[in-house]
């Protein structure tokens, strides 16, 4: 008997001193807010070539929250406004999103693609999404940074 209370004590005390000096593991980065377009990059063999800033009046906002992301898009030299609507997920070094629906002129687009994958470069009030080419190179990217 005073075996089998000496192990309890001893598993109670290993478990106890496990609890206190395991730290919790690092929550993954998050997307979870509004942003807002800050600039385009165009790459060259991998490397950023140029930075495009946005023409005066040209707005375009991201909202992710609880999975789900919904962005608009206002440029005065387009009479017609864009938006969609849809799902997405993060890992350490990606962001998909799932377009679900958006206005007409975008869906027509769209056609069938409806899975958009991005290298995700995220800090504390930017991130980046890279549009990989079909070789696996950088093209293309958006700049956002935090609003809220």
């Amino acid at each position: 008997m005073k075996k089998l209370v000496g192990i309890l004590l001893l598993t109670a005390a290993v478990t106890g001193g496990v609890a206190f000096s395991t730290s919790a593991p690092k929550p993954m980065h998050s997307l979870e807010g509004t942003w807002e377009l800050n600039s385009f990059c165009n790459y060259d063999a991998n490397e950023k070539a140029d930075t495009v800033r946005l023409p005066d009046g040209y707005r375009q906002v991201k909202m992710y929250y609880n999975g789900k992301v919904m962005w608009s898009r206002t440029d005065p030299n387009d009479t017609i406004g864009r938006f969609g609507f849809g799902k997405y997920r993060i890992t350490a070094d990606e962001l998909i999103e799932n377009i679900e629906y958006g206005d007409h002129y975008f869906m027509e687009t769209l056609d069938t693609l409806r899975e958009f994958r991005f290298e995700l470069i995220i800090q504390d009030r930017s991130y980046s999404q890279i549009t990989i080419d079909e070789e696996g190179r950088r093209s293309f990217s958006e700049n956002y940074r935090k609003l809220n």
